[in-house]
């Protein structure tokens, strides 16, 4: 029976011999045996689950529910493929979703309708698309302040802001930056 070592699996498999390392000290992916000099060498039933383990990552799986797959015949469990599928069902939603607001900033560009500064609008539907909730808008605010307050209300007024609602915006993210253990 042939054995291959750690390397010659690794640029079949297009890994890195660390990831076989890491596949080994998690229990992943065990040699066979070693030589005499101490290699890893893996054996036919290791490079097969070897070939399952980049099959599961390929479509996504941890390496937690590889592992729970491989303990179970190879055979993941269906909840495990559903939660998968919603992530990429989400994944592709936000994609498609960022796709749209590049579209038409690439229409407004190439039609001349391009406005010289964003509007608020626009900036917010940018962070939105890239997943931030108000929460996380809220800090990126509050760390924009609490590192350069003086480009914060530049920024701020380039986005057309009434003055009211910048100094709203600016002592409400100082206040969470503060309650943060920030200043």
């Amino acid at each position: 029976m042939k054995h291959e070592t750690i390397s010659i699996l690794a640029r079949r498999f297009g890994l890195s011999r660390s990831a076989l390392l890491y596949y080994d000290r998690i229990g992943l992916l065990q040699p066979t045996g070693r030589t005499a000099a101490g290699y890893r060498v893996y054996g036919a039933k290791d490079v097969e689950r070897l070939r399952r383990i980049c099959r599961f990552r390929e479509a996504g799986l941890t390496l937690d529910d590889i592992a729970l797959a491989l303990q179970a015949r190879g055979k993941p469990s269906v909840r495990t493929l559903e939660n998968r599928m919603e992530q990429l069902s989400g994944e592709i939603s936000a994609l498609k979703s960022k796709q749209r607001l590049l579209a038409s900033l690439l229409r407004r560009i190439r039609s001349g309708r391009c406005p010289a500064t964003l509007s608020k609008e626009l900036w917010v539907s940018m962070l939105r698309a890239a997943g931030m909730s108000d929460g996380a808008m809220m800090r990126w605010h509050g760390e924009f302040e609490k590192r350069a307050p003086g480009e914060h209300q530049q920024f701020l007024e380039s986005l057309g802001i009434a003055p009211k609602e910048i100094a709203t915006i600016r002592r409400e993210s100082a206040e969470k930056t503060k309650g943060r253990g920030g200043n």
